[in-house]
């Protein structure tokens, strides 16, 4: 799936939210979305099966960290969890390169690659955020005044 494919799939729900528009968010989310097949097809061999697991887990960490730093007020700790996804992103790409034996080579250096490009973005922001103060812009979502009726309440399963 092509990047510009895939962000017309993404609910309109997640693009309304401020945090879309940070291009590191949207690469972070692209790529856990492709990593499933990636991981699927680790799965399928004994050898490379916790190579999956590892592989989707630092995947799935990057823009869930930035999204959860993106919620701090403060520099310091919005940094904080974009070293986390940084160090997330590193990861995924060391995982990657570990399962070159397995995967396609046009898979490997398209995920390295995009990997990469999500490391450079998060070396520059992470002591930038840093540097910042107090959140000055605030989170602006969409809103509509009738709740969705796409799921009841009867229909949430119970905790």
């Amino acid at each position: 799936m092509r990047y510009d494919e895939w962000q017309v799939s993404v609910p309109d729900e997640i693009k309304g939210d401020s945090l879309w528009r940070l291009d590191v968010y949207r690469l972070g989310l692209f790529i856990a979305d492709i990593a499933w097949q990636d991981a699927l097809a680790l799965t399928k061999n004994s050898l490379t099966r916790d190579l999956a697991d590892q592989l989707y887990r630092a995947v799935g960490s990057i823009s869930a960290n930035i999204a959860e730093g993106y919620s701090r007020s403060t520099g310091k700790d919005r940094a904080r969890f974009l070293e986390y996804s940084l160090g997330s992103a590193r990861e995924a790409r060391d995982w990657y390169f570990k399962s070159r034996h397995t995967l396609k080579v046009e898979v490997i250096n398209h995920r390295i690659g995009l990997l990469t490009q999500i490391i450079k973005i998060l070396s520059v922001l992470t002591p930038h955020q840093r540097q910042k103060g107090i959140r000055e812009d605030p989170a602006i979502y969409e809103t509509s005044s009738q709740p969705s009726d796409s799921i009841l309440v009867s229909e949430i399963p119970e905790s």
